[in-house]
């Protein structure tokens, strides 16, 4: 059996400067045991023989260091943290509008708490809830041992159907009464409103205790909060009244773009979201008549809850290193290993001097993807994942410790125990699958390109999607040549926008990959360490928005493709994506435009009229993910399409929006859509773009040696792109 890691971490912050501290932090599984602990420069994955090439770094956290089991409290819930306004109640009310969305199973059936201040660890408090069974259910007791009282409806409510529900509890009479009332919706039902009086016996009122929606406290752990039976769905006009008078009315339209829940009351009994529940999502009203919230905030409502939602784990702090000021920028983890399982990669990056000293070229790490995939599921899951990989998945002991912690939570591609799609994902928790081993793909892949610059002895400096997001163009601005990695697919407005202004001023940009700047994120600025994506309308997608959810809840921007919001990746690239398949890799053949005295410096050394027919992906470097050039999605016409690949499978489709209609042969057999195409164009700024249209491209640099012909052109172009001589547009040309 495939062993788990025993120890696992993560690092805060991602990106680190000289002088600056990095934050490990680092549980065990399992109970308190030992783990060895070292920092090394990673230049490859395991991708070639005595793999992965690594560099150590002394530290003063390098060694032995007893370690303890640090917890993760998944599940999203909103707290107000005012237990003395609830405390004495002897008669309330407790109501919400709620769309329940996963059905109770067997025999890991729960109750699902609304709201409420039950504390498992006192046995005291109340709840609205349902029961193990669905059914709207009430819970209160007193505490000091005396057994807590319950009353139910026992008929379940139908997943993702909005209800009105309540309760009024008076707690001295010893009565309740539970009434839920099915609201109009344009599919027929036969439900009818249900209201039911109950007998409990008579208590005291329930000890001051903080107030939930969506959960319940279970007790503290190493003195942090734990919570239990968390709801799954949505939660809409969420009001306590006590006394015949409204005691907190939460108004969940309000501060969508944050975690503050505002209590429109007099009492001003605000709270705040835990681990990043889902707004900006539709209330029971919504009519469709909007689909932008900020314009009718009235019909979003709702906060929609998961019992797997997560977002800052909160462990503390195990080490620290302040790196010095004269540490290179790369690439770094911490590597970790104990007794009894494989190590684990905490992975991270070092820029350079925030002041100092420069390399003339630029890896732009693009974090923001691996995150999109961080913690991805889908390996373990039954599916069609095995036609259109064209093989049976491979898993390591990581696939099986997701499978073991779904607390560790998903990634965007991963959807959430009731069925609705990952929205956010977060860095401030255990990562295991942005790692220098295992499954060929993001970083994994990106090592390759790496490990070239490496062995040609080029200098280069680290920078990352979040540094480009957070300061713009000015971090690029140093550099002559920027080159990403394999698969930037995801992208802000911020970073789009400083990629552009960059090659305005100038710069160099080698797109390095396939399938980049495809989809738009958002990084919450109340929510640091989090990444939001709505997977909007179009695209290949591995879920789909709900309808009137497709605008971010922390900036208000309209998720989805940025080919669809009139910024194609072909504007920016001269490519864009068209095909997948995951079968084999294929090569490239030369075009009549290499021959144009525009690229000759491309060519030079260059004979060969096929192009990378080897390589780690496939076996060639036409593959995986592939991007084409278009003038009608904004290629530039001036563009050169010096390559075009060629004998793709039939496991090579072409993607949902490059197909008005479905229809055969649009595969990589029959379909002459179906291709990689290398392109070059001059920039008016006096820069140049190169593309190379694959994801699979940066894993042939490295065959016989490094010396073969897609090393040969890359290196070409990097030495162009190096030079400081201004590019000259061809219309700008003298005759």
């Amino acid at each position: 059996m495939l062993a788990m890691p025993r120890v696992l971490g993560y690092a805060d912050p991602l990106s680190v400067a000289p002088g600056e501290t990095i934050r490990f932090m680092v549980g065990t599984l399992d109970g308190p045991r030992r783990y060895r602990a070292e920092v090394v420069r990673v230049v490859c994955g395991d991708t070639g023989p005595g793999g992965p090439k690594t560099v150590r770094v002394p530290t003063p956290v390098d060694g032995e260091h007893q370690g303890t089991p640090q917890h993760l409290d998944a599940g999203s819930y909103v707290i107000v943290e005012r237990p003395d306004a609830f405390a004495g109640l002897r008669r309330f009310t407790l109501e919400a509008i709620i769309q329940p969305t996963r059905v109770p199973v067997r025999p890991t059936a729960r109750p699902q708490v609304i709201m409420g201040t039950w504390a498992e660890d006192a046995r005291a408090g109340f709840a609205l809830m349902l029961d193990e069974a669905g059914a709207l259910a009430v819970l209160a007791g007193a505490g000091g041992g005396r057994e807590p009282a319950s009353a139910t409806t026992g008929v379940p409510l139908t997943p993702r159907r909005w209800y009105q529900v309540g309760a009024v509890v008076d707690l001295a009479a010893g009565t309740v009464t539970l009434s839920q009332t099915p609201l109009a919706e344009h599919t027929p039902s036969a439900e009818r409103p249900l209201t039911m009086d109950a007998r409990i016996p008579p208590m005291a009122p329930p000890p001051a205790g903080a107030f939930f929606l969506a959960a319940a406290r279970r007790g503290t752990e190493d003195g942090r909060l734990r919570t239990m039976w968390h709801f799954n769905g949505k939660i809409d006009r969420p009001r306590v009244v006590g006394d015949e008078a409204p005691l907190a009315v939460w108004d969940l339209a309000a501060d969508i773009a944050g975690d503050r829940v505002t209590d429109r009351s007099t009492h001003a009994l605000h709270g705040r979201t835990v681990n990043a529940p889902k707004r900006a999502v539709t209330g029971h009203n919504w009519d469709g008549s909007e689909m932008d919230w900020r314009r009718a905030p009235e019909q979003y409502g709702a906060i929609h809850f998961h019992d797997d939602d997560l977002h800052d784990a909160a462990w503390r702090p195990s080490l620290r290193w302040t790196v010095p000021a004269d540490t290179r920028s790369g690439v770094y983890a911490l590597r970790l290993e104990a007794e009894g399982g494989p190590e684990f990669w905490v992975v991270f990056y070092v820029r350079p001097p925030r002041n100092g000293p420069r390399a003339r070229a630029a890896f732009l790490a693009s974090t923001a993807t691996y995150l999109a995939y961080s913690n991805y599921r889908a390996r373990m899951r039954p599916g069609p994942s095995e036609l259109y990989i064209g093989a049976l998945p491979m898993v390591d002991g990581t696939d099986i410790l997701l499978m073991h912690h779904p607390e560790l939570g998903g990634s965007s591609y991963d959807t959430h125990s009731d069925g609705s799609g990952v929205c956010h994902v977060s860095r401030l928790r255990p990562i295991v699958n942005t790692r220098p081993t295992g499954w060929l793909w993001n970083l994994f892949l990106d090592f390759c390109l790496l490990d070239w610059l490496e062995a040609t002895g080029q200098p280069y400096d680290v920078v990352t999607d979040d540094d480009l997001h957070a300061e713009g163009a000015d971090l690029l601005a140093p550099y002559t040549v920027v080159l990403t990695g394999c698969h930037p697919e995801y992208y802000s407005r911020e970073m789009l926008d400083a990629l552009e202004r960059y090659l305005g001023r100038g710069g160099r940009l080698m797109y390095m990959g396939g399938n980049g700047f495809y989809w738009r994120v958002s990084y919450p600025p109340a929510q640091p360490g989090l990444l939001e994506v709505r997977r909007a309308e179009d695209g290949t997608r591995a879920w789909v928005e709900a309808v009137g959810e497709y605008y971010h809840s922390s900036t208000g921007e309209y998720g989805g493709l940025w080919r669809r919001q009139g910024r194609p990746p072909n504007m920016l690239a001269g490519v864009g994506f068209v095909a997948q398949g995951f079968d084999r890799s294929s090569y490239y053949r030369r075009t009549g435009a290499s021959r144009d005295p525009r690229v000759t410096f491309m060519f030079e050394g260059v004979a060969d009229e096929v192009l990378g027919d080897f390589g780690h992906s496939g076996s060639g470097a036409a593959g995986l993910e592939l991007d084409a050039f278009s003038t009608g999605l904004g290629s530039p016409a001036h563009a050169l399409v010096v390559a075009t690949s060629e004998d793709h499978s039939n496991a090579f489709q072409l993607v949902n929006e490059e197909m008005n209609v479905s229809f055969a042969g649009a595969d990589g057999r029959f379909s002459p859509a179906v291709r990689a195409d290398i392109v070059f164009f001059e920039h008016p700024g006096g820069g140049a773009v190169f593309s190379t249209g694959s994801i699979a491209y940066v894993g042939s640099l490295d065959h016989n040696g490094y010396d073969n012909n897609i090393a040969r052109l890359t290196g070409n172009v990097l030495r162009r792109f190096l030079d400081a001589t201004p590019f000259v547009m061809p219309s700008a040309r003298p005759a």
